[in-house]
């Protein structure tokens, strides 16, 4: 038998092989490029911040009065949009990895996933000049929905568990999602429609008034609560994405062999499924926290760009970014007021650079800790 000459394909061979070559140093040089960039903006604000504090040019009393309420509204802000975000986001990718039906989950993964393409921009301007006003004429109304939500979720579970089982089969747990949003909508209307009736019962009609008279907290239309609404909305998406992603990596054999060992589904959640799926989870709270404290818009439109330093989330604050953003173009170059603002953006680079790689630190022991599961990495 005459085997084929292979002389036709091997320059077809070559080609695909120097193809394959020239790909892969283009991802590697980017992926350097990357990296040198990142390590050219630390080296820039080093450069420029370091000889004025070593100079006396910036004193200490002048830094810590300028740059201590920027980097408290920085935490601040980050802690209530991820107070926001966290729970919705991994309640969602939970349910949507763990209970969801195929069907649902094939359409609501996508929505949400686009969500995460939306500008800061909007979302800071729908939240300045939409939410902020409406939430300041509906204050009663709007506090009472943080608590009213969240029970009337729990309270449709109990009302699900305690009904019979031909009951339960027309509220199966894949469709939640969808059967929740009637139930959710009718509270809403209601707190809505009785808040006003109840602020007038207890708060003499006017809660606002009442909160500064009685509590010393002056509410600002612009605070930290219609910041952690509006940076949560931005955070959500990608937290719930990478999330989902590590919870659908878990192998199903885990969760079936603890189903087959008697385990309920709230302990296989909790005991085989979250600790298989630890790695990623974190690496979704700590790249969301990451977003968070580096946002700029959001804040700027939404936050009143005030210096205050209060636990009070009625109130205003000012981060580092946003306050970045604002002065800059107007600051000197070589001016005290610029060195400053290079100092604020050193220090949320370090801070940035720090939390991501002790992020990178814990979830790489979590991973080996937890990879006799054959969870995903």
């Amino acid at each position: 038998m005459i085997e084929p000459s292979p002389v036709s394909s091997s320059p077809r061979r070559a080609w695909r092989r120097q193809r394959d070559r020239l790909a892969t140093a283009l991802i590697m040089a980017g992926g350097i490029g990357v990296i040198g960039a990142v390590l050219a903006i630390g080296v820039f604000l080093v450069w420029e911040v370091l000889p004025a504090l070593l100079g006396g040019v910036l004193e200490p009393s002048q830094i810590r009065t300028t740059l201590t309420p920027m980097a408290w509204g920085t935490l601040k802000a980050a802690f209530w949009a991820m107070a926001f975000a966290m729970p919705l986001a991994l309640g969602a990718a939970i349910h949507s990895s763990l209970f969801m039906s195929q069907r649902l989950r094939s359409r609501m993964k996508p929505t949400l996933e686009m969500m995460e393409a939306f500008p800061g921009v909007v979302i800071g301007f729908v939240a300045g000049l939409l939410l902020a006003p409406w939430v300041e004429r509906h204050l009663a109304g709007s506090l009472a929905l943080l608590l009213v939500l969240p029970l009337g979720v729990l309270l449709a579970a109990e009302a699900r568990r305690r009904l019979p089982s031909a009951g339960r089969r027309h509220l199966p747990l894949t469709w939640a999602g969808l059967w929740l949003m009637p139930w959710l909508a009718l509270l809403t209307w209601l707190t809505l429609a009785f808040s006003p009736g109840v602020e007038s019962l207890l708060f003499g009609g006017d809660l606002r008034e009442w909160l500064d008279a009685e509590l010393g907290i002056d509410y600002a239309t612009r605070n930290a609560m219609i910041v952690g609404l509006a940076m949560g909305i931005a955070v959500m998406p990608s937290v719930y994405a990478l999330a989902e992603d590590a919870l659908s990596g878990v192998p199903s054999r885990l969760g079936e062999g603890a189903h087959a060992l008697g385990a309920t589904r709230w302990q296989t959640l909790w005991r085989v499924v979250l600790p298989a799926a630890a790695p990623g989870i974190f690496a979704a709270v700590m790249i969301g926290a990451g977003r968070a404290v580096g946002e700029t818009m959001i804040v700027l439109m939404a936050s009143g760009n005030t210096a205050v330093m209060s636990l009070s989330p009625l109130e205003g604050m000012r981060t580092m970014a946003a306050g970045i953003a604002v002065e800059l173009p107007e600051a000197v170059p070589g001016s005290e007021a610029y060195l400053l603002l290079l100092l604020a953006a050193l220090l949320l680079f370090l801070f940035t650079f720090l939390v991501n790689t002790l992020a990178e630190v814990v979830r790489s022991r979590i991973r080996r800790r937890y990879r006799w599961l054959g969870g995903s990495p």
